[in-house]
């Protein structure tokens, strides 16, 4: 079962693979069910359906999975760190703009997506209980399922709230009449199966290489950690991550660049992610991402916020007015994650220049249309020396990192009123730092602390879909989403070249990009109309 999440086009998905309504069942065509679960084989050809989900190979266009590159990386657009190049007329644009509706197609695929994936979990899971002498293989298979439906259900109630908690198979009646329980319930629900099933999942150095992809006790503790924060049981949270790291298993990679590419893809650091395979089940971020100079869309741009929060590199805040900013490198004397993340004008990217001055004579300048609309572009993920196929591109996306996993620990410690200690420090966010380099931290107060582990986290796991989730949770959503979205700052001659706010020049002639306007309450997403007309208990 090499990469199980690569494995496609096997009759054998068709099992968990349901259609129409979200919670439907619907017979088999190929197996009797009688005798489907009898069979190790069948058994992991189903199963890799349920880890597959609903992922489309290739271009993403809208949204297919929370597991998918787009739900991760390209979320991160709707946040205050980056800017879709498409806008607030876009649906992902609308998730933070103030136009959020029932009808967006995000909304509706990342609620309808995760139900038919809990539909054949529970169908999976109900056949394996029919079966009296399960092998140990079949057990931990039978916990993989578990795993999987609660971290749906962590996804729903992180952004839905109240939804339908669904824990066995429905008949088609029962499905189009379920009723909603409460995100308390619902949360509750999935920090007890995470709990339960990181007894019987495998320790990650437990887990064999041919078998990259598949949940360990760890991937279950992380999300685990995650469902507690939402729930802000902070001492749980970190139970959860001082049991990961207690285990030993993983451990900050010693470069923060190549472990976002395929060479990184076995790195201890990376405690659970989604796997893909150049040509044969690629996906199509480069396509999403590169700049018009190699073949890309652009639509995966940068904002000021992310840019002004990379400190210079003896740990002082950064400031335009600073000597020590380069106008003409962005990225010397500044946190090195800075040049690991994005590229801006003037950096080379794969092998030639950027140029997207709007001075300058080339496709990429910087304006209207299907070009860069802020001057950042995104580097992490993409491995300058890969020259493959722009839509089936093998990276793995991260899902559960370490470095997550050490934050979060720190974050639980402080927000549940524990005493905060140099050496709790140096075990976390400063063990992250020193990896690029950047001076420890010795901060124990913790309203002051709390504010530096923000600006850690917006850096740290920048483009990798928690940004969004980070402050929805945190509460600052309306507060941060709607500040003004500045791009790179340009230094022409001609000062009517540059797009300004209300005609005014900007002091630190930064390009004015846009502003949203969120409004309290768009944390909670809304359930799909298409569900609602369906079933009326969900209105």
């Amino acid at each position: 079962m090499n990469k199980f999440i690569n494995i496609v086009g096997i009759g054998a998905i068709s099992l968990c693979m349901l259609g129409s309504c979200s919670m439907d069942r619907h017979p088999l065509t190929s197996f009797s069910e009688e005798t489907f679960y009898n069979d190790e084989a069948n058994l992991e050809l189903a199963l890799v359906g349920l880890y597959r989900g609903g992922i489309t190979m290739g271009v993403d266009y809208n949204v297919s999975d929370w597991w998918a590159y787009s739900a991760t990386i390209l979320l991160d657009g709707a946040s205050d760190i980056g800017y879709d190049r498409r806008g607030f007329t876009n649906d992902i644009g609308k998730l933070t703009a103030g136009t959020i509706t029932e009808t967006n197609l995000w909304v509706q695929n990342l609620y309808q997506k995760p139900y038919r994936r809990i539909s054949a979990c529970c169908r999976f899971i109900d056949g394996l209980s029919a079966i009296e002498n399960k092998t140990a293989e079949m057990e931990r298979m039978e916990a993989e399922a578990r795993f999987i439906r609660a971290v749906q259900y962590f996804y729903l109630a992180s952004y839905y709230h109240d939804v339908p908690l669904v824990t066995r198979t429905l008949s088609l009646e029962e499905s189009n009449t379920v009723s909603k329980s409460s995100r308390a319930e619902v949360l509750q629900y999935a920090a007890d199966e995470l709990k339960a099933v990181a007894q019987i999942l495998p320790r990650h150095k437990d887990l064999p290489g041919t078998e990259l992809g598949r949940a360990t006790a760890q991937a279950a503790l992380g999300y685990l950690a995650r469902t507690y924060l939402v729930m802000e049981d902070f001492k749980s949270a970190a139970n959860a991550c001082e049991q990961i790291i207690s285990y030993g298993d993983n451990a900050l990679d010693p470069n923060y660049q190549t472990l976002f590419y395929p060479s990184g893809e076995t790195s201890s650091e990376h405690i659970f992610a989604t796997q893909y395979v150049d040509d044969l089940a690629g996906h199509g971020l480069p396509q999403h991402a590169y700049p018009i100079k190699d073949g890309g869309w652009c639509l995966v741009n940068i904002s000021n916020h992310l840019f002004e929060a990379y400190d210079f590199l003896d740990g002082t805040p950064f400031s335009y007015e600073d000597p020590r900013f380069d106008k003409t490198n962005f990225g010397a004397n500044r946190d090195p994650r800075l040049d690991y993340t994005f590229y801006y004008d003037g950096a080379t990217f794969r092998g030639t220049v950027y140029d997207c001055d709007p001075e300058a004579t080339v496709a990429d300048k910087i304006g209207p249309g299907q070009t860069t609309q802020t001057g950042y572009l995104l580097r992490k993920f993409l491995d300058e020396s890969w020259s493959g196929d722009i839509n089936a591109y093998g990276v793995n996306v991260p899902l559960v990192r370490y470095a997550d996993i050490l934050l979060m620990y720190l974050e639980a410690k402080v927000r549940g009123g524990e005493s905060i200690t140099q050496q709790l420090l140096d075990q976390t966010i400063n063990a992250v730092r020193a990896r690029v380099n950047m001076p420890p931290y010795t901060e124990t107060n913790p309203d002051k602390l709390f504010p530096l582990i923000q600006k850690e986290r917006m850096i740290e796991l920048a483009f990798e879909g928690w940004r969004l989730w980070d402050l929805f949770r945190w509460g600052i959503a309306e507060e941060k989403l709607n500040e003004d979205i500045y791009g790179s700052p340009f230094y022409v001659s001609d000062q009517s070249l540059m797009q300004m706010k209300d005609g005014q020049r900007d002091p630190y002639d930064r390009w004015y990009v846009a502003t949203r306007a969120f409004q309290p309450g768009q944390e909670v997403w809304p359930i799909p109309l298409a569900e609602k007309n369906i079933n009326p208990n969900l209105r």
